[in-house]
């Protein structure tokens, strides 16, 4: 009984993320950093800040995926979301940063499409309930981005190892029902003890 009740519990705690990933609440995220890891990925104090710009953004959510360049001043912005106005909100917050002398938004707008929607929200299950994988939903920032354009899927962001990569490929291809599926996930590198 008590089982069944921690399970039922879980899978309502799972839904509310994906409730607020899906845009009905604010829900910030940066694929592939752990908190305290901004430090190492992003060295200089203009990228840690840009990063941190970009993943308290309202409505940056797993369906969304932004990256960046610093070139001197000039940041270039990429990625692909779902909602036109995290691409403006995303350049708003760049370009006041001191340092930055220029942006070049490059960020793609996902077109609407309710196949779209329906194949994130499977491929959200698939990959974000199985007892492998479930641990990256529960972190601030999970790190699996599920990108789709026209029935194409992406999955982009850090996974802790390559079984887990391996299984979230293996998850999304098993939703996606034939479509394809291209596994962009990296494995984060192991800190060593010493540092």
């Amino acid at each position: 009984m008590q089982k069944n009740g921690k399970r039922r519990l879980y899978k309502v705690a799972l839904a509310i993320v994906f409730l607020c990933c899906w845009g009905t609440a604010s829900f910030a995220q940066r694929a592939g950093t752990k908190p305290g890891q901004a430090e190492e990925k992003y060295p200089d104090t203009l990228s840690r800040e840009i990063h941190h710009q970009l993943s308290v953004l309202p409505y940056y959510s797993v369906f969304d995926y932004l990256i960046f360049q610093v070139q001197g001043g000039k940041v270039s912005l990429g990625g692909s979301v779902v909602r036109p106005t995290l691409k403006t909100h995303a350049e708003q917050a760049v370009k006041d940063l001191s340092g930055v002398t220029s942006v070049v938004n490059q960020i793609e707008v996902l077109p609407v499409s309710g196949s779209d929607d329906e194949l994130r929200r499977s491929l959200y299950r698939a990959i974000y309930e199985d007892k492998a994988l479930e641990h990256y939903a529960i972190s601030a920032q999970p790190a699996i981005h599920i990108v789709v354009k026209n029935g194409n899927v992406e999955l982009e962001g850090t996974v802790d190892s390559e079984m887990d990569r391996s299984q979230a490929g293996t998850r999304a291809q098993s939703a996606a029902n034939g479509l394809r599926v291209k596994n962009n996930l990296t494995v984060r590198e192991k800190q060593s003890a010493n540092k």
